[in-house]
């Protein structure tokens, strides 16, 4: 019989090699109703493609006859020391994958001494994250209809001891999610085959309705109407507290509730990032929201290069949008970012094995970033530059 690659098919975090694996494990350990909404992008999903085809346009040029013994990934984030340039992006429902969703990711995050982002529509209160979790932790915000709503968590998140705000500046207008929609027969009502799924999972089944519950917005549930607090009923009222009346006014807004270190995260233009710099926030996100919004949007890591030289140093550049590999990493660095944020990599590792599964999704990307380094000629981050990264 003529030898022939197969797929991903073990079921254990330690046969796993890369993160396309755990999103395989994930893939076979959730739902796909809690799959999908981790996975889904927005419309035709071209934005999404796009994300990780925008990386295969980019090509590395290595340099030889380099020692490079002494490699490591140490870096600064936003002024403060960082063990590698890596951050965890702010996502929402996360223990629809695992039953402490938000913690497992804030304490792998601060085991590899790296800053996590907790979203606004998070399903474990912020301040229970703080207390149980500890490390750098930024608080993500959204400035919905009720402005109570974003007041109250800046002000909590402060008195817990967050880092800095990411105020999320791309979902003033609900983006639409079709695959994901199509899991339900109307808002927060599953289809009857989406429900049958969940029986194929009964370990999930048996988290969710039996020993945690359904997980509920926890850190707006006192603004929601009674009975809407679920990941369920929370479903059908939420988008419609997204107003598309947030503008560059709303930054001095912020400030008069929040003291501490404030990045935009949802820029893609130089003329923004500018604008950012002078309204004197303290760093940008360059961000399509993971392909979940404007769909045939560019990918970050096409504007990154133009977005750096129009701040030339003078402000912070994130950058997050479909990282998969330590050559993504290093090309976004490469290029002028500060660190790259991750979002779906981290959350297959969580639907794959909880912390455990965070943990093996940063050790697989600080692993091959390391490598990546190495094979370019480099000993640390600081020594990559833009001609490290051709075009094709």
């Amino acid at each position: 019989m003529p030898w022939k690659r197969r797929p991903f098919r073990s079921g254990t975090l330690a046969r796993a090699r890369n993160i396309a694996d755990l999103r395989e494990l994930a893939l076979r350990r959730v739902p796909g109703l809690a799959f999908e909404y981790v996975e889904g992008g927005a419309e035709d999903e071209s934005t999404l493609h796009g994300n990780r085809t925008a990386f295969e346009g980019l090509r590395l040029v290595p340099r030889t006859l380099v020692d490079t013994s002494r490699r490591q990934l140490g870096t600064t984030i936003l002024g403060a020391p960082a063990a590698a340039p890596l951050v965890i992006a702010p996502t929402g429902l996360n223990n629809m994958l695992h039953p402490e969703g938000d913690l497992a990711l804030a304490r792998a995050a601060a085991r590899r001494g790296i800053p996590f982002t907790l979203s606004s529509l998070s399903t474990t209160r912020l301040e229970e994250v703080a207390k149980r979790a500890g490390g750098r932790l930024w608080m993500q915000l959204y400035v919905l209809r009720d402005r109570a709503i974003a007041r109250d968590i800046m002000q909590r998140a402060a008195a817990a001891g967050y880092e800095a705000l990411v105020f999320t500046t791309d979902a003033n207008v609900f983006g639409s999610r079709e695959w994901d929609q199509r899991n339900f027969s109307a808002p927060g009502r599953p289809t009857l085959r989406a429900a049958l799924d969940t029986l194929r999972h009964p370990r999930w089944l048996y988290n969710m309705m039996v020993r945690f519950g359904i997980p509920r917005f926890r850190n707006v549930e006192s603004f929601l109407p009674p009975g809407k607090s679920s990941a369920v009923g929370g479903s059908t009222v939420l988008p419609g507290l997204f107003e598309a009346n947030i503008t560059w006014d709303d930054i001095a807004w912020i400030r008069q509730f929040w003291r501490g270190k404030l990045l935009i995260k949802g820029v893609l233009t130089a003329a923004d990032a500018e604008r950012a710099l002078a309204l004197g926030c303290d760093g940008i996100v360059l961000s399509n929201h993971g392909g979940r919004q404007l769909d045939y949007c560019v990918a970050a890591i096409e504007v990154l290069p133009e977005v750096v030289a129009a701040v030339r140093g003078r402000l912070p550049v994130v950058i997050d949008g479909g990282f998969r590999r330590g050559t993504d990493i290093v090309k976004a660095l490469a290029l002028g970012a500060e660190a790259v944020m991750l979002g779906r990599a981290t959350l297959y590792g969580l639907g794959a094995g909880g912390e455990a599964g965070v943990a093996r999704a940063l050790e697989m990307l600080c692993t091959e970033t390391d490598r990546v380094l190495g094979m370019l000629g480099c000993n640390s981050v600081s020594e990559l530059e833009p001609a490290h990264v051709r075009r094709a």
